[in-house]
This record gives structure tokens, C-alpha cells and sequence, in this order.
């Protein structure tokens, strides 16, 4: 028997991203579609950013975590359009960025290339706005370094796109 499609996301919900496992593919929005094509279970994602290096772990973690479920044909497929948002980031999500020390993306401040002005947001640490951007990159392509100014602490900020 076919697990049903809200199973198929509670399992996703388990699968950590392989660059921040405290969130999952399904939490940070990745997830796009799961369905079953007669005996297979499609699983479609579409990755942060197209040239993500993880995309392909990500990809061979789904197919493994449902396979040790018990799922004997998974495709996981590729969607580009539309691209990935930071807006996909569950609520959720983004408390667990925070207590795991990343800043969560601030919404409505995506910013063309080349923005004078850095976002402003709280300090995951100890949660001064008193902070500031280091560099436009952080420990992947997708995140910025800031500094706290108040307890002096670095952190990456999930950049909002």
C-alpha cells in the first residue's frame, strides 16, 4: 500500500538539510510537490539558488530517507521556475535558524544587487538591532556576516531573495 502524500511530508520533515541540519528540506521550502506516478513517488524540489552545491546531496538524501521507509521507486526531480524565495522559509524555520545562531531573512528586504544599504535585524545571540554587515557573504553564497555590536558576536544572516 502507498503511504499517502501527508505521510510522504512528515517523512521530508525529518530530512535535515545537509548545510543547516537543524532545519529540514520541507521546513526551508524546498519541497515543492510529492505525488505518486502510478508505483513511483515524485518528489519535486526546487533548490535555494540553481547553482546550490548542495542540491545533489539534498537530492540523494530524499530519495535514501524515503527508500529506508519502505518506498521502492522515488524520483526526485528538479523545478527552476519560479525560483526558490526566502518566502518558502516556514515560520518555524526560521525560530531554529535563530536558536542555532543564523539570523532568519527579514521579509520584504530583498534587495537588487548592489544595495548601499545593508538590512537591519536582531542579533540571534542576544537580540540587539545594534548589528552590523561585515561582508556581503557569510559561510555559504546565501548568507551575509554581521557582528553584534552590543555583545560583540559574529553571525550569518540568511539573505532574503
Amino acid at each position: 500500500m502507498q503511504p499517502s502524500v501527508e505521510t510522504v511530508y512528515d517523512w521530508l520533515a525529518e530530512v535535515p538539510d545537509p548545510e543547516i541540519p537543524v532545519v529540514s528540506v520541507v521546513d526551508l521550502g524546498i519541497v515543492r510537490d510529492v505525488e505518486w506516478l502510478d508505483d513511483v513517488l515524485t518528489v519535486t524540489v526546487t533548490p535555494t539558488y540553481s547553482g546550490c552545491p548542495a542540491t545533489s546531496v539534498i537530492s540523494l538524501d530524499i530519495a535514501n530517507a524515503l527508500t529506508a521507509k519502505g518506498v521502492e521507486k522515488v524520483d526526485v526531480r528538479r523545478r527552476l521556475s519560479p525560483a526558490w524565495t526566502t518566502a518558502w522559509i516556514s515560520e518555524a524555520a526560521g525560530e531554529k535558524l535563530r536558536a542555532f545562531g543564523i539570523a532568519p531573512p527579514v521579509a520584504g528586504s530583498a534587495a537588487c544587487v548592489g544595495a548601499l544599504k545593508p538590512t537591519e535585524m536582531s542579533c540571534p545571540h542576544c537580540g540587539s538591532t545594534d548589528t552590523e554587515m561585515l561582508s556581503g557573504f557569510g559561510s555559504t553564497p546565501c548568507k551575509a556576516l554581521y557582528r553584534c555590536r552590543a555583545c560583540r558576536e559574529p553571525f550569518d544572516y540568511f539573505k532574503a531573495i
